[in-house]
């Protein structure tokens, strides 16, 4: 029986127009990391991972806000209280992909020579894998419907 609902989600995860909106809105928060960490790193000489920290909680909100309206538009219900419980969830489910992304930003600036805005976005590439399935099976429960 476990095969099955784990099969089922797989197969919820994948839905070409939807993941095709959630990198499109992905490039509008990866957009948002980015200016907020050269703005916070670059120009306000912030530590990095604070700015990591503080511009990536900005562009989740952007995102979550575009995902609501356009890529889980049809998910969910449309209640105050049922979109206040997806954003408090989504906020948590992105720990994962800011975990990850973080990690892999502070380890390849640490390691290497790479400069810190390629090695945020190459973080954000390995945490969109994280955010992509865990939004899609536990904010908006697309496999509920």
């Amino acid at each position: 029986m476990e095969t099955y609902v784990l099969r089922d989600r797989l197969r919820s995860l994948v839905a070409t127009d939807r993941l095709l909106q959630f990198m499109a809105v992905g490039t509008v928060g990866t957009t948002v990391d980015m200016s907020l960490l050269l703005v916070f790193h670059g120009l306000a000489g912030w530590a990095l991972i604070p700015s990591k920290l503080l511009g990536a909680e900005i562009s989740y909100l952007v995102m979550f806000a575009i995902n609501e309206r356009w890529t889980f538009s049809t998910f969910g219900k449309t209640s105050l209280r049922a979109r206040l419980r997806r954003l408090v969830t989504s906020n948590g489910v992105r720990i994962g992909g800011l975990l990850t992304a973080t990690t892999v930003l502070v380890i390849v600036t640490e390691t290497t020579d790479v400069w810190y805005p390629l090695a945020n976005l190459v973080g954000i590439g390995v945490g969109f894998f994280v955010n992509y399935t865990l939004e899609s099976w536990l904010t908006w429960r697309v496999h509920q419907k």
